[in-house]
C-alpha cells in the first residue's frame, strides 16, 4: 500500500500523522511512505530523519493525495483540502464531524472511507486513539486555566493554589472520563480545592477511590452544575459523546451566577463544546471574555507540545493504521469489530450512528455498507 502523510493546516498545529520510526516500520513490511515535506518538522522530525527512514518527500500536499492510497494526518481535513479527497481512498484522522456537516458532506460526496480516531473502540468499549490526546488536554487545561485566570488576561487575579493564611482556588471538572481524570490530577498538584461531576455512579466512586479527599465527587444535576459554578474560579468541561454533539451543561444564563473573572476551558469543544457560549478558539487568538467569564476554547489544544502528542498519539494509532495497510480497510473491520467503530463514512454512507443522529444523515451499519457498496 502507498501511504502518505501531509503538513497540518490548522492554525498553530504542529503534529503529524506519522513518525519516522512508523515509516521505518510500513517500509519494512514493503509499504511505499510520501511525506510532504517539512510535515513533522513542528515536532522535532526533518525531512532528512523520514528520508533515512525509507520515506519519499514530495512538494506538494496534493501530490501526496494523489498517489497515495492511505492518508494519515492528525487534525480533520480543512476545507481546502476537500479536493484532495477522492474514491476508495482512506483517510485516517481526527473528524469530530458532529459539529462540522459540511466536511462531513464533503467525504460523503468524495466517496472516501473515512476512519476516526476519536471514535474506534477497545475490547473494553474505550476509546484508545483519544485516551492519549485526552491526558494532555487534561492536564494542559489546568496549565491554561491557572494562566488566563491571572488578571491580566481578563481573569479574578488569584493564585488556584493560594498561599499560608488565603484560600486556594475553586476548579470545578464537569465529565469524570480521561480528560476529566487528568485534569483532577493537574489540579491536585497545583493544590486547588477540586469538584468533580459526572452522571456515572461507577466512575465516581471509582474516582472517589482513586483521590480520596482531594477530589469532592458529584453527580451531575442541573442543581449540583449551578452550586458547584457559583464558587468555581475555574471551569474544565470534558463531557464526552463518541462521535456525537456534547450537552450544554454550562447555558448562558449560567454565566451571570459565575464569578466575574472566573475562566472556562472547554476541552469539549472539537465535538461542539459543552459551554452554550463556547465557540473554537486558536492558539494565536485563545480566550474571549463574555458575560465577565474568560472562555478557553482551543480546538486543538494538543498541538502546543507537538512532539509530547505526536508520539502519544502515533504510539495508539499506529496499529491500526498497519492493519489496515497490511489487510485493507474491510479485512480489518472483520479482524477487529471494535475498530468498526472508527469507520464513520465509507463510500458515500455515513456508519456511524451517533454521527447520523448529530448530522441528520442516514445511517448505515458497517457490515451492510461494506456488503452494498
Amino acid at each position: 500500500m502507498k501511504i502518505g502523510t501531509t503538513r497540518e493546516l490548522k492554525n498553530h498545529e504542529y503534529r503529524v500523522g506519522l513518525t519516522p520510526d512508523n515509516v521505518s516500520a510500513f517500509v519494512a513490511k514493503g509499504h511505499t511512505v510520501l511525506v510532504e515535506t517539512k510535515a513533522g518538522e513542528g515536532a522535532g522530525f526533518t525531512d532528512e530523519l523520514y528520508a533515512a527512514a525509507g520515506a519519499t518527500i514530495c512538494q506538494t500536499p496534493d501530490e501526496v493525495f494523489a498517489k497515495c492510497d492511505m492518508i494519515v494526518k492528525v487534525k480533520e481535513p480543512e476545507e481546502c483540502e476537500y479536493k484532495f479527497l477522492r474514491k476508495n481512498q482512506i483517510l485516517f484522522t481526527y473528524l469530530h464531524l458532529a459539529p462540522n456537516p459540511s466536511l462531513a458532506q464533503a467525504l460523503v460526496k468524495s466517496g472516501c472511507k473515512a476512519v476516526a480516531f476519536e471514535t474506534i473502540r477497545d475490547a473494553q468499549g474505550n476509546l484508545p486513539c483519544l485516551r492519549p490526546m485526552s491526558q494532555i488536554a487534561g492536564r494542559l487545561s489546568i496549565q491554561q486555566g491557572a494562566k488566563y485566570v491571572e488578571m491580566s488576561y481578563g481573569g479574578r487575579g488569584i493564585l488556584l493554589g493560594g498561599v499560608p493564611g488565603v484560600e486556594k482556588g475553586n476548579i470545578v471538572i464537569l465529565g469524570g472520563g480521561i480528560a476529566g481524570t487528568y485534569a483532577a490530577k493537574a489540579a491536585i498538584g497545583i493544590g486547588a480545592h477540586v469538584t468533580l461531576l459526572d452522571v456515572n455512579l461507577n466512575r465516581l466512586s471509582y474516582l472517589d477511590d482513586v483521590f480520596g479527599n482531594s477530589v469532592e465527587t458529584l453527580y451531575s444535576t442541573e442543581a449540583n452544575i449551578v452550586k458547584a459554578l457559583k464558587t468555581a474560579d475555574l471551569v474544565i468541561g470534558t463531557v464526552l459523546i463518541p462521535g456525537g454533539k456534547t450537552p450544554k451543561l454550562v447555558r448562558r444564563e449560567h454565566l451571570s451566577i459565575m464569578k466575574k473573572g472566573a475562566v472556562i476551558v472547554d476541552v469539549a469543544i472539537d465535538q461542539g463544546g459543552c459551554c452554550e457560549s463556547s465557540h473554537v478558539t486558536t492558539h494565536d487568538n485563545p480566550v474571549f471574555v463574555e458575560q465577565g467569564i474568560v472562555h478557553y476554547c482551543v480546538g486543538n489544544m494538543p498541538g502546543a507540545v507537538p512532539y509530547t502528542s505526536t508520539v502519544a498519539l502515533a504510539n495508539a494509532t499506529f496499529k491500526y493504521a498497519m492493519m489496515m495497510a497490511e489487510n485493507g480497510l474491510e479485512k480489518a473491520v472483520e479482524m477487529d469489530p471494535n475498530f468498526a467503530f472508527g469507520l464513520n463514512i465509507y463510500k458515500g454512507m455515513c456508519t456511524n450512528e451517533n454521527v447520523s443522529r448529530a448530522l441528520g444523515l442516514e445511517y448505515v451499519p458497517v457490515s451492510n455498507a461494506i456488503l452494498n457498496a
